[in-house]
């Protein structure tokens, strides 16, 4: 077993906002790349898991940024699966940069689904073991985020680019849409720190989501995705939940 998986990255211009900053969601994205390559490794990867039925989920990300690094920038990300839960498989990373000071890291909780009925399977029944480590330095895996009343309303239909392998919303996706609802003027003083985001159900293409927002003192943006033909308060009309924030910047 190689307990700890580290990959080294570029920051490409298309992974950067108009401001220079590393996009969120390019973010998720890297999270998901090293996550992908060490359960190759580790012989857990989806080829491996094709035989069994069975594919991985991420169901919740906690993130704690730094900084957002830009364009042209080195990355070291380091990773590691967290020991196992009744119901999940944490993962732990960390991102440094070329002088190896923290860029970001996040505590991650996978888990099994079976292809067929896309029904979660738990790890002491799915036959796959993976062997965890503690350094001491993991974030606290994050709560669920619960439902509630929120003053502003947009919608959005899930489109081709939208998708991935599993045919359905990546959820890196996801937090381009939360963040698509504050303008480039909002964005431009000001800088992720931390969030959280939960995911309840997946989506398909041409489903429509309604996205229930409000920011927050702090600044703090949260989201409530559900699907618009579903009674609102059933727990499986719920899509996503996030929590976002944010930190003025120097202009």
């Amino acid at each position: 077993m190689q307990p700890i998986y580290v990959k080294e990255f570029e920051v490409s211009p298309v992974a950067v906002d108009q401001f220079g900053r590393l996009k969120a969601s390019r973010l998720l994205a890297y999270l998901q790349d090293v996550a992908g390559d060490h359960s190759a490794i580790l012989g857990t990867d989806q080829k491996a898991l094709t035989d069994k039925n069975l594919f991985w989920a991420v169901i919740r990300h906690r993130v704690q940024i730094t900084r957002l690094p830009q364009s042209g920038e080195k990355l070291r990300i380091e990773t590691w699966p967290m020991p196992t839960t009744r119901t999940a498989y944490p993962r732990s990373t960390i991102a440094y940069d070329e002088a190896g000071n923290e860029c970001f890291r996040s505590i991650s909780l996978w888990i099994l689904m079976d292809a067929a009925s896309r029904a979660m399977v738990l790890p002491g029944k799915s036959g796959v073991e993976v062997g965890g480590l503690l350094r001491g330095c993991e974030l606290r895996a994050p709560s669920s985020l619960l439902p509630r009343e929120m003053g502003s309303l947009q919608e959005r239909i899930v489109r081709y680019t939208d998708l991935d392998i599993n045919g359905h919303m990546n959820n890196c996706r996801y937090l381009d849409w939360v963040e698509d609802l504050l303008p480039s003027a909002f964005h431009a003083g000001h800088e992720i720190r931390e969030f959280t985001l939960c995911y309840m159900s997946e989506v398909r293409e041409n489903e429509p989501v309604q996205l229930h927002w409000e920011l927050s003192d702090g600044p703090v943006l949260t989201v409530e995705a559900v699907r618009r033909d579903e009674e609102e308060t059933a727990t499986h009309s719920r899509v996503f939940s996030a929590r976002v924030e944010l930190q003025n910047v120097v202009l």
